[in-house]
């Protein structure tokens, strides 16, 4: 995909966290250059390998030296080019009901970054892409077209813009956009930016159109139903997420999951059922230490949240 090389974020902490080994199945839901399934493999465990990104499963195929696992009898890695909030019917398709342990390393990739003519970033020009999967309306879809104030709230709630209104006039103005440069000089443009400033702002907007055209939380919040109906009893659950909004959706639902979300008050009576804790041994969040952060930069804004999954029914099964 490129010679860039990828960086697994946290790695000796998720592969901690899921302790895989032989006989376990574990689910890398996103692939990428595959430096957590390598780790995985390396212990054991077979792995099924999720990734929307073409690209990033014929990466793998075209490398059989480095994937022999592909070609064992029975396979090892088994690749599946899905979205991982389908985790439960593409493992159901392969004959599997429970697995013992699942990985998801949020966002877009470092291979994905590195391409300019992918779109994600304005480090170099290229076309106004961001689409994860090739497939769909791409960014320049979405702000050539979108009514102004849909703009504005993609921008405010995704990139925490606070000058969203303002970005939004400017962006409609400056229509149509076509590459990642003029995108990028809009925002500069309307938000006063000065060569030389600690952050360029650009990136809070490249950050939530990304999302937008993604539908990254909406991805996020699936794949954690998901993973909560896969996980056998005692299944480990790891999830590393690179911004505050996914960071947010996550502890949320372990918070909810584990039982601590359930509060009783003679004040508040409740409203609604009282389930069985899902997970339990919620452990502290992990941010990567000195070491880490020289070794790999992009690694700064990581945090590692992992649970144990409990033997209670999954809460999509108690109200279907």
């Amino acid at each position: 995909m490129t010679a860039s090389p990828h960086i697994p974020v946290l790695l000796d902490e998720v592969a901690e966290a899921i302790q895989p080994g032989p006989g376990r199945i574990v689910i890398d839901a996103t692939f990428g250059a595959g430096g957590y399934t390598r780790r995985f493999l390396d212990a054991g465990a077979t792995v099924h390998a999720f990734d929307r990104d073409p690209d990033a499963l014929a990466a793998a195929r075209a490398a059989p030296h480095r994937w022999p696992e592909l070609g064992s009898e029975p396979p090892r890695l088994i690749l599946h080019p899905r979205r991982f909030s389908e985790m439960v019917e593409a493992m159901a398709e392969a004959g599997i009901s429970r697995v013992d342990g699942i990985a998801l390393d949020i966002g877009v990739s470092s291979m994905q970054l590195d391409q300019p003519d992918r779109g994600f970033a304005f480090a170099a020009e290229g076309p106004l892409d961001m689409r994860m999967g090739r497939d769909g309306p791409s960014a320049a879809d979405f702000v050539n077209t979108a009514p102004e104030t849909e703009l504005a709230n993609v921008l405010f709630r995704y990139g925490e813009e606070r000058q969203s209104r303002r970005l939004a006039r400017a962006i409609v103005a400056a229509r149509p956009l076509s590459t990642t440069t003029e995108l990028a000089q809009v925002v500069r443009k309307a938000l006063g930016y000065r060569a030389g400033a600690p952050k360029d702002p650009a990136t809070r907007s490249f950050q939530a159109i990304r999302i937008h055209v993604n539908g990254e939380l909406e991805e996020l919040e699936q794949a954690l139903m998901a993973a909560e109906q896969l996980l056998c009893a005692g299944g480990k659950l790891a999830v590393v997420s690179f911004h505050s909004l996914e960071d947010r959706i996550v502890k949320r639902f372990l918070r909810e999951a584990s039982g601590a979300g359930q509060t009783v008050s003679r004040h508040m009576p409740q409203t609604g059922p009282a389930f069985a804790p899902t997970f339990a041994q919620v452990a502290k969040a992990v941010r990567p230490g000195p070491v880490e952060l020289a070794r790999n930069p992009r690694s700064r804004s990581a945090t590692l949240r992992a649970a144990t999954r409990s033997d209670a029914p999954s809460r999509r099964s108690r109200v279907a």
